[in-house]
């Protein structure tokens, strides 16, 4: 089939690789977000899929919004049968869904109707979710909730942050959003409604979302930190000062919430429940570290506290 790709970070180049190797499909056109200043703010900067279709020498399209005239315009100059979409960031309206032959396929992190939105991984591992997944659907105005052609599942592990499970999301997601294409070019497969039961909704993640309460219990704390690992990082106060947070474990002492107790070897922080390890540390302005070198550096007494 004739394909126009549309993404814009990280875990959306997998699926883009798997299509542009494919010899059944070829792709057209990559649409992905305009680009951006980059760390230090001073250069724009192509998406990563941006960049793959640089590569490959694909046409690149950086609409600022997907209802641009222009864009509309060039697309239904490149008549392409389907439109793949992987985490593109922003909205499809019904004049660029209705272009396609075979409409907007896209690529879901999780098992739907759970966690539609932003943020599915997030969601999954903040909730203490054991099983995921990834979806591919037909894209409707609605937010994710078109007809499903199909999924898998992958297990949630004790250990796993944020960008672990994405990243294994985003290798076995694009080996299925390219077994949906295929079925959809050859008419094996057809796209099943999703059930009225089990609908639930993951917001973007806010900085705010991402700090630390430790008045909650060790198990909730694990979880929100690995959830927001990489990005946005977790944080929590320390005094006047942010720090940012890595994983942490759950240890069998206990501490009042917030509290921090300085040990050679390991720094620890009580919660509503058992205390946690805290892992890596970053302090404003200095390099991520252990936790004991971070301690080590900081005037900590007895009682202070994290919150």
């Amino acid at each position: 089939m004739r394909l126009v790709f549309a993404g814009t970070p990280e875990p959306a180049v997998p699926a883009l690789r798997a299509l542009l190797d494919s010899a059944e499909h070829e792709v057209l056109a990559v649409v992905t977000r305009p680009d951006a200043p980059g760390r230090r703010g001073k250069k724009l900067v192509r998406s990563p899929v941006g960049a793959l279709a640089d590569e490959r020498g694909i046409e690149v399209l950086t609409p600022r919004r997907a209802s641009d005239p222009a864009f509309l315009d060039r697309l239904r100059e490149l008549a392409p049968d389907c439109c793949p979409v992987v985490a593109y960031g922003a909205l499809l309206r019904e004049e660029a869904l209705a272009i396609p032959k075979h409409g907007w396929i896209n690529l879901h992190f999780s098992i739907l109707p759970a966690w539609r939105g932003a943020a599915p991984v997030q969601a999954a591992i903040r909730h203490g979710d054991e099983i995921t997944g990834a979806s591919t659907f037909r894209i409707v105005p609605e937010l994710d909730a078109g007809d499903v052609y199909g999924h898998v599942t992958e297990e949630i592990r004790d250990a796993d942050t944020a960008g672990d499970l994405l990243e294994r999301l985003s290798r076995s997601g694009a080996e299925l959003l390219k077994r949906t294409v295929d079925g959809v070019e050859d008419g094996t497969l057809a796209p099943v409604p999703q059930p009225d039961e089990g609908v639930s909704y993951a917001a973007k993640v806010t900085v705010d979302d991402a700090k630390v309460d430790f008045a909650q219990p060790a198990r909730a704390v694990d979880r929100l930190i690995r959830s927001v690992t990489p990005d946005p990082g977790a944080w929590a106060l320390f005094g006047a000062e942010r720090i940012k947070l890595g994983p942490v474990s759950t240890v069998d002492e206990e501490l009042p919430a917030g509290e921090i107790a300085v040990e050679r070897k390991r720094v620890l922080v009580g919660t509503a429940t058992r205390a946690v390890q805290l892992g890596e540390v970053q302090a404003q302005g200095r390099k991520r570290m252990a936790a004991t070198d971070w301690a080590r550096g900081t005037h900590i007494e007895r009682g202070d506290r994290l919150r």
